[in-house]
């Protein structure tokens, strides 16, 4: 028999054929995925994944970003678009869809077959042939199938989550970097002018107008001074390489630039009515263990089904006896008399059970976090008020009456270094507070668009420009 040679390549076009349609029902759910969390988030910056690698198309749009001074904005669609730990928990969701797929799948025939001789050699070697289908199993494949789709939808409302709160993130690092470079401005221009009474001591010193004990304490000063600059220049580097970790990028690509500088306060809040109940409402972490519920709930309704009814097969054969074909069907019954899944209903019921205990704290702690927020933010907010209006003000008029004292030589140096630093640590804890107002707004808004913002209440210390007090009116 001539074997036609074109029937290996049509079985591997085929083969072939099968695996592009696999890929391209993958990426159309893929697809499907991001944009529904593009929706769910409101944000168009989340990537496509047609590749491994990130599309020329997008990279080149997020160089041109680079190259020019970032706004907020600009930099969270970089680092959403730039990510590859966002880009692994998209890739990550088609392992939930092919749980889903493989849970729907119904069950493999089985061909069975059985050659017999006797020992009477005038008889011909017989043989059967059956095929076996498991009805059941192909039945309940559906139902099945239901405990992974909501638990896909888990994992959908998991990786949104990630998504807002990888744009917080950005943002407060954002405001970090920025209330960081503000700082060390000041610091600066404090230190130029510490090293300009340094200068004038020395000089008055060479003309035998000042004291030894005067000039040392310039120095002092100006060398404290120096370390400060020091450490708010370290401040601003790691906050900026924070912030370039966020954005995935490295080489040439760390040269970027921002905008603008930390936003000022407003006068006044919204009232943010309500606001304890839209967090719960727009929460992706609440729609995550209800995801999470349904499937615990759908696993046990499937494991009660299942045990209460019996496993059926089907099957037909077919003999040969050497002479003819006897065909024939039959079926097998297994009852469920002693195995009927009360383990694994009993263990789908208590994840369940324990599920719906955590869906209510859940509840009760986004509660109190949507309170802490909101406390985070007022609190801020009046800080910065308070420093703004009265404060600064204050230690300005101060600084302004102690130097005319100082010039009328009616204090000493310490006076008016004391001065000077204590104006500078009123503008430094001002910029604190700003920048707390912007990650506290920042952290506002993701629980409105549904993520779960913890505070950080952890207390951080800032560099002050210290100088030696002296209650000594020495000049």
């Amino acid at each position: 028999m001539r074997t036609d040679p074109r029937a290996p390549r049509a079985r591997w076009s085929l083969v072939c054929a099968l695996l592009m349609g696999q890929s391209a029902c993958f990426a159309h759910r893929m697809d499907s995925d991001i944009h529904r969390l593009r929706e769910v988030t409101r944000t168009a910056a989340i990537p496509t994944l047609e590749s491994a690698e990130i599309p020329v198309e997008t990279l080149a749009n997020v160089r041109a970003t680079l190259a020019h001074p970032m706004s907020d904005e600009d930099i969270v669609r970089v680092a959403l678009s730039n990510n590859r730990a966002l880009r692994g928990q998209l890739r990550e969701l088609g392992v939930f869809h092919g749980r889903m797929v493989q849970d729907a799948l119904p069950s493999n025939p089985s061909v069975n077959f059985d050659l017999r001789r006797s020992t009477d050699p005038t008889q011909f070697l017989q043989g059967d042939v059956s095929l076996e289908f498991d009805v059941m199993h192909s039945l309940l494949a559906p139902m099945r199938a239901g405990p992974a789709r909501s638990e896909l939808d888990a994992a959908r409302h998991r990786v949104a989550n990630d998504v807002i709160a990888l744009g917080l993130r950005v943002r407060a690092a954002v405001y970090a970097l920025q209330a960081a470079q503000a700082q060390l401005v000041i610091a600066t221009r404090t230190l130029d002018t510490f090293a300009a009474a340094r200068d004038a001591a020395r000089a008055y010193l060479a003309a035998g107008n000042s004291y030894t004990l005067e000039l040392a304490n310039h120095e002092a000063t100006y060398q404290t001074a120096r370390v400060t600059v020091a450490e708010l220049e370290l401040s601003v580097a790691d906050h900026r390489e924070a912030l370039q970790r966020l954005l995935g990028v490295h080489g040439e690509e760390t040269q970027w630039t921002l905008a603008n500088l930390l936003a000022e306060v407003p006068p006044t809040l919204d009232p943010f009515d309500g606001f304890e109940q839209q967090v719960i409402t727009r929460s992706l972490a609440m729609a995550e263990a209800r995801s999470t519920l349904e499937s615990h709930a759908r696993r046990a309704g499937y494991e009660r089904t299942r045990g209460a009814i019996p496993d059926v097969s089907l099957d037909v054969h077919a003999e040969q006896d050497g002479n003819f074909w006897e065909l024939g069907g039959g079926a097998r019954v297994t009852l469920p008399i002693f195995d009927r899944r009360q383990g694994a209903a009993m263990a789908s019921e208590s994840a369940f059970d324990g599920a719906l205990e955590r869906y209510v704290g859940l509840a009760v702690d986004l509660r109190s976090e949507s309170r802490q927020a909101l406390n985070h933010l007022r609190s801020a907010h009046a800080r910065y008020l308070q420093f703004s209006t009265q404060i600064l003000p204050a230690r300005r008029a101060v600084l302004e009456q102690t130097m005319l004292q100082y010039n009328a030589m009616q204090i000493g140096v310490y006076t008016l270094l004391a001065a000077r630093r204590d104006e500078l640590d009123a503008q430094l804890r001002a910029l604190d507070a700003r920048r707390e107002f912007w990650t506290a707004q920042a952290t506002v808004d993701a629980m409105l668009a549904g993520h779960r913002a913890m505070m950080d209440t952890s207390s951080r210390a800032r560099p002050g420009m210290a100088v030696t007090r002296s209650d000594n009116g020495g000049h």
